[in-house]
């Protein structure tokens, strides 16, 4: 299994979050544990990239989350995957 990284992280979460979720659905969506969500959910609200509900406990994606998810999508479709090691000539 593939290691993600903290924009991987964060595009999982804001994707389960686009049609609003609560922490344990992003939890278990993102295969993530309580305390690392709770990390991830404050830095992606400080960058106004998600908003919450407290009267319902719904997290959910902004606009400029969608824009950052559009943005992630077009990256990640110019990433080539390397199948070899890198060669360096000394």
């Amino acid at each position: 299994m593939k290691r993600r990284n903290n924009l991987d992280i964060m595009a999982d979460i804001l994707r389960i979050a686009k049609a609003g979720a609560k922490k344990t659905w992003i939890v278990y969506g993102a295969n993530l544990n309580f305390k690392i969500v709770k990390d991830y959910l404050s830095d992606l609200k400080e960058r106004g990239l998600l908003s919450s509900r407290d009267e319902s406990n719904l997290y959910q994606t902004t606009e400029r989350g969608l824009e950052f998810l559009e943005q992630y999508d077009s990256f990640r479709r110019f990433r080539i995957p390397r199948t070899e090691p890198l060669q360096l000539a000394l």
